[in-house]
């Protein structure tokens, strides 16, 4: 998961909303959401490398996501662990949040930069091994990409300005969220973050939704928990970034 926005009790109707790209390697074997024949409770993607996943919920309320921190140096010095495991150990288990975190943080297991979002709709946690710091989730609209939360990459921003648009809108339509989550727009070089992978990538890198050769958006989601705890997760799959007639929906 590249692209993450989301909206805590923003809207008088929906006490979370959720939009999110996840961007990969085409060539990566994946598996669009389903229940887990290991962990039926369990309703996410799937990564068939490691057997992780970048977002999902389970049947009980429980939300947890991912997106990687952006630092060449990791590819040189992280070991083995597969950061999906971060998402799917969390949906597995009932510890709640903060206990999770605190056990991830004392693990000591090596991984590669990243943000964790975890909890549910009440109460949702963001955690870096970048900064080491848990952050509880405050009321408004935040955006997450592969460096802290909320801080203000040109994708980040306009996404946060969009969703903000959406919701002043009312009703908070899915397809809305869709659109949004399919931007390509390219900001001006002199707008684009230095993370040393250089100015080319840095481009190819810098919309919401991503298309290149080898490399780009693989899934779009969405994810709405209305005020009296209706939930509503929709998954748009693509390849090589062509939409699909793939599309996992799941209510609870």
């Amino acid at each position: 998961m590249c692209t993450l926005l989301l909206a805590y009790r923003a809207h008088p109707a929906y006490r979370l909303v959720i939009a999110a790209n996840r961007d990969e390697y085409y060539q990566r074997p994946t598996q669009p959401a389903h229940f887990w024949e290991d962990a039926p409770h369990i309703f996410a993607g799937r990564d068939l490398v490691h057997g992780g996943t970048w977002l999902g919920v389970t049947a009980t309320g429980r939300i947890a996501a991912l997106t990687n921190y952006r630092d060449p140096s990791d590819l040189h010095r992280h070991g083995p662990s597969s950061r999906g495991q971060l998402v799917s150990g969390f949906l597995a288990q009932e510890a709640g949040a903060e206990e999770y975190l605190a056990r991830l943080r004392d693990s000591g297991i090596p991984y590669g930069g990243y943000n964790l979002l975890v909890g549910e709709s009440e109460r949702l946690f963001c955690y870096s091994n970048k900064s080491d710091r848990v952050l509880p989730i405050e009321p408004g609209i935040h955006g997450l990409s592969n460096h802290l939360l909320d801080t203000p990459w040109p994708k980040v921003c306009r996404g946060r300005n969009g969703l903000a648009r959406i919701l002043s809108r009312g009703s908070v339509a899915p397809e809305e969220l869709f659109v949004l989550l399919a931007d390509e727009t390219h900001p001006a070089d002199q707008e684009l973050p230095d993370t040393g992978v250089g100015l080319e990538l840095e481009r190819m890198l810098s919309p919401i939704f991503i298309r290149s050769a080898q490399y780009g958006t693989r899934c779009s989601t969405v994810l709405l928990v209305d005020d009296a705890g209706k939930a509503t997760f929709i998954e748009r799959s693509f390849e090589a970034g062509v939409a699909t007639e793939r599309r996992a929906e799941f209510q609870w």
